[in-house]
């Protein structure tokens, strides 16, 4: 869920395990200078990677003392001869960290909350070595006044703020709704105007088999509808981008502003509200489909007795309740569940295909909104790991990916986002590692990665990631660095496979503390490949232009084509750039227990 809601919600229980280090050899170099506008980073020694590998424990010794090397206030001494060239190698393998804002850092009377204290905390994110951070401009607060009714004036602050501790924004159009889910810790509705639609025309909103309406997100039902003063759903998200893009001009053209994340969903995300907690919802519960709205009803109607079929239903209490198993249920039951019949599969088809529809023609009026801007579009896709072992993927097909065996539910979706300038595909629960999960869950966060961040590539799109839920331990920070190079650093080039971009969730004051700051700046070193903070995305090979605009739009014959499944790209078994282990927390431990002591 983003700064927005982390969506792969589950219990996570951290195993800590005392274990062998992976080592690098190490020499010291000198620091690029930082450009005259930002901050420098940290001082801290160059370190580069000789070539060769050692695995000792002394490694993960050297790695704590090199964290609190970067804490000591004592002067850097005088740095060797740097080889330039060595030095862009490395940077081939760099990826950029960007942290998640707090939900709630503009309020709901859309001001900016505690404004010092939040400089603060960006002051030490970029000492960290932070390339920049990722805020939620929420609907709910900008257009809350009335229809076509803007105010951005504490975004602005936002912005300017970021921009003069040297920190770079990725901007998230959120056209949902905060509250109600895994991590939401204010309450943000959609505006006010809005409702009063909803309230006298509920079907707006997503509905549930049962009757029970989320409002967290317009139903895709009513993209074409003129419900809203005389505008339909698309036209809303339309207008306020072109008014974001009018009142962040001067922003967008510094090259402050970097990514437009697009909201197509709850939480963000390119999904259906399947598992919401607001409705009882738990985890691994398989969530239901949420098309029983008139809208859809209808239009599913339409779409089957086009097919030749008017007597197909959506489907009824076969599919279960949120908190059902799959083998609970008929329709996703193993053995011959309804999902493998015709009209299973029609469904099936005809559920992912209006949410594919629907991310197509938001993100179409986001790249003409922000045409000839200097960044990149990007769409969040919900890592929906529950079930995923069981031959139904149950919790995926009730968000609207159709993942079965023999059917690709992800490529699709890059295929899609490949036509509007090669939008980014951001993908979360990065973090998340397979024996984490219970075993009822039948879960595997890190074969569903590998599959999603595959199909990005092999559709030549950017994949981005994220972690689902704040954690600091570093087997989180180990996994994530895994799957934003799955095959580790490549010291004489960039990498066949690298993530453009990892983000992490979420800024707040646990993870500035102690241990945890510590390992998290060890973290960010990690991500950049031992390098030093770099300003200019091209030497790390993410040279930034002007947005061009959408391709054709892409034929359903070309879309079902990328539907055949092929293996994902191999991974390495662990990250060659490890910020520690266990030997390490187990230090982290021993160094709380002195500071708690003596401070």
């Amino acid at each position: 869920m983003m700064a927005t809601t982390p969506s792969s919600a589950q219990p996570v229980r951290v195993q800590v395990q005392v274990q062998v280090q992976q080592g690098w050899m190490y020499r010291s170099r000198a620091a690029s200078p930082a450009p005259p506008l930002l901050p420098p980073p940290t001082t801290g020694r160059r370190l580069a990677v000789a070539g060769y590998r050692r695995r000792t424990t002394v490694a993960s010794l050297r790695a704590v003392a090199a964290e609190r090397e970067q804490d000591s206030p004592l002067p850097e001494p005088p740095p060797l001869l740097a080889d330039a060239d060595e030095e862009e190698r490395m940077l081939a393998n760099y990826v950029p960290v960007y942290v998640m804002l707090p939900l709630g850092v503009v309020t709901a009377d859309n001001e900016l909350e505690d404004a010092e204290a939040l400089r603060a905390q960006l002051r030490r994110l970029r000492g960290a070595g932070v390339d920049g951070v990722m805020a939620d401009v929420w609907w709910g607060i900008v257009e809350g006044a009335g229809p076509a009714r803007y105010g951005w004036r504490a975004y602005r602050e936002l912005f300017r703020m970021a921009q003069e501790e040297g920190l770079k924004v990725q901007a998230i159009m959120s056209f949902h709704a905060c509250g109600g889910n895994v991590g939401d810790a204010v309450s943000i509705p959609l505006p006010r105007w809005v409702r009063d639609v909803g309230d006298g025309d509920p079907d707006v909103y997503y509905t549930s088999r049962r009757g029970a309406r989320n409002q967290e997100y317009l139903t895709i039902g009513v993209d074409d509808r003129p419900l809203f003063h005389g505008r339909t759903a698309i036209q809303l998200y339309a207008d306020f981008m072109k008014s974001f893009r009018e009142n962040m001009a001067d922003f967008l053209d510094a090259g402050l502003i970097v990514d437009i994340e697009v909201g197509l969903g709850p939480a963000g995300e390119l999904r259906y509200p399947s598992y919401p907690e607001s409705q009882g919802w738990e985890f691994p519960g398989i969530g239901q489909f949420q098309c029983y709205d008139k809208y859809l009803e209808e239009d599913f109607k339409a779409a089957a007795t086009e097919t030749g079929h008017p007597e197909w239903e959506l489907p009824d209490d076969d599919a279960g309740e949120y908190n059902d198993t799959p083998e609970d249920t008929r329709f996703f039951a193993a053995d011959g569940g309804t999902y493998l019949a015709e009209a299973g599969r029609f469904f099936l088809t005809w559920y992912s295909g209006k949410l594919l529809e629907h991310g197509d023609r938001v993100l179409d009026e986001a790249n003409a909104a922000f045409l000839g801007c200097t960044l990149k579009l990007a769409a969040k896709v919900s890592g929906i790991h529950w079930w995923y072992r069981h031959p139904s993927h149950a919790a995926e097909l009730a968000a609207g990916y159709y993942n079965v065996a023999g059917r690709d539910g992800y490529r699709p979706v890059a295929r899609m986002l490949a036509r509007h300038d090669g939008a980014v595909l951001n993908f979360t629960c990065a973090e998340m590692r397979d024996a984490e999960q219970p075993e009822e869950a039948m879960s595997s966060p890190e074969r569903l990665v590998r599959q999603a961040l595959s199909a990005a590539w092999r559709e030549g799109v950017e994949a981005a990631c994220e972690n689902a839920l704040s954690r600091y331990d570093r087997g989180g920070y180990n996994q994530m660095l895994l799957n934003a190079r799955p095959n580790g650093v490549d010291p004489g080039r960039a990498p066949p496979r690298r993530a453009a971009a990892v983000t992490y969730l979420r800024l707040s004051d646990e993870l500035l503390t102690g241990t945890n700051f510590r390992a998290f700046k060890t973290f960010v070193r990690k991500m950049h490949a031992d390098e030093d903070y770099c300003p200019d995305p091209a030497r790390y090979g993410r040279p930034m232009r002007h947005l061009e605009r959408s391709g054709p739009v892409v034929p359903v014959e070309r879309l079902l084509d990328a539907t055949a499944p092929e293996p994902p790209y191999p991974f390495d078994g662990e990250t060659d750039m490890s910020v520690g282990g266990g030997l390490a927390e187990l230090i982290d431990w021993v160094f709380d227990k002195v500071e708690w002591i003596f401070c």
